[in-house]
């Protein structure tokens, strides 16, 4: 059985992302999961980040084969100081050896996402080190010095043994220090969103909203589309925009708020999302032209494709590009509102947008995984 140490970036709760996704699909595994970690001034800032800080003291969560532990607090600035973060990977690290005592690892896979783990790397024993890459960290801005989040990630990618990355661009980057680097975008749950195709009961939220419905889900952060959706609302009023996702700090949202056809639902379980996606006639994929939004795979634009549902997209990140048979591109406002316009017009694609998103499956994708990694002498086949 493969013993597996997963660095995450991602609490395991509530959203799943990549870094679930894949982990509860290797097969023939025992997984240490771990919560990334919260500052030690987080708590000031946020009353809701003490529980978050003292969850590192409780006995882990058993899930299936796989036990999530929280990390214990960190020094803050991180991100800008690599002293800082030497210091807080070798404390994450006993924390983490620890756990591997516990559960009787002596050389699991260490498998990372984060470019902070460059210096966890060397103090956790292992066989092999995974970086899997699933954004360009250091475009994220706040409190990190950019530089030094580049030279961190380019120290990890050196280090690892197989390198993945979401994005076309992320993969050249890493390939400079690791040749072996492959790239592998997001997936979606097919099984779960595919069943949008089908009737699915009307949520009490969508109620009294009246169509046609175009449709968002994902974090309303500031790397989206806003100006697009601005124009769209204000030239037809007789359109209704749903917003399904959280509300990111210092994103301004005050003149969709105030549109009376824009509905913002908030934060959905994932297990939900189908039933509001079947009663969406076309879905949105809208991320502003930037770095970060160029080098995104966003989960949002697979899940829309297992329901089979028409697409707008912008024309960012470049790897929606592949589909522009499939979906309609927009990248001006005034071609987003035609766009939206066309995509009601039933085009007869979506059991070839169906087809796209099974493909895409994380099913498919994990299964890759595992075949490169077998392949490089890091899974046994018997394993697989």
């Amino acid at each position: 059985m493969k013993q597996i140490v997963c660095l995450s970036t991602s609490p395991w709760h509530p959203i799943p992302t990549r870094k679930q996704q894949v982990m509860r699909r290797i097969p023939d595994a025992e997984i240490l999961y771990f919560d990334p970690p919260v500052s030690l001034i987080a708590k000031f800032k946020d009353p809701s980040a003490r529980a978050k800080a003292e969850a590192y003291r409780a006995p882990g969560e058993t899930i299936g084969n796989i036990t999530v532990y929280s990390l214990p607090p960190v020094w803050p600035f991180f991100n800008k100081f690599r002293w800082i973060n030497r210091r807080n990977q070798k404390m994450i690290a006993a924390f983490v050896r620890k756990k591997m005592a516990q559960h009787h690892m002596a050389q699991p896979v260490l498998w990372c996402y984060s470019p902070t783990g460059c210096d966890a790397a060397p103090e956790i024993p292992h066989s092999a080190l995974i970086y899997d890459c699933v954004d360009r960290h250091s475009a994220y801005g706040g409190l990190m010095n950019p530089a030094v989040v580049d030279e961190m990630e380019l120290s990890l990618a050196k280090q690892a043994d197989q390198v993945f990355a979401t994005a076309q661009k992320l993969r050249d980057r890493l390939a400079r220090v690791n040749p072996g680097a492959i790239f592998l975008p997001n997936g979606a749950d097919y099984a779960r969103f595919s069943a949008a195709a089908a009737p699915q009961p009307m949520p009490e939220d969508l109620r009294g909203i009246t169509g046609p419905i175009f449709g968002f889900i994902g974090a309303l952060q500031s790397c989206i589309a806003y100006d697009f959706l601005e124009a769209a609302v204000a030239a037809r009023p007789d359109w209704s925009f749903v917003l399904i996702g959280g509300e990111k700090p210092g994103v301004d949202l005050s003149r969709l708020h105030a549109a009376k056809n824009v509905h913002f639902l908030g934060l959905k379980p994932n297990e939900q999302l189908p039933q509001y996606l079947a009663h969406f006639d076309v879905c949105l994929n809208l991320f502003d032209n930037s770095p970060l939004s160029r080098d995104v795979s966003p989960l949002k634009f697979y899940e829309y494709l297992a329901t089979g549902k028409p697409i707008v997209s912008t024309p960012q990140p470049e790897q929606v590009l592949q589909y522009r048979s499939l979906i309609h591109i927009a990248a001006t406002a005034d071609e987003f509102i035609s766009a939206c316009a066309a995509a009601l017009r039933n085009d007869g694609a979506a059991a070839a947008r169906m087809a796209e998103g099974e493909k895409a499956s994380w099913d498919s994708r994990v299964a890759q995984m595992c075949q490169i990694l077998s392949e490089e002498g890091i899974f046994s086949n018997e394993d697989n």
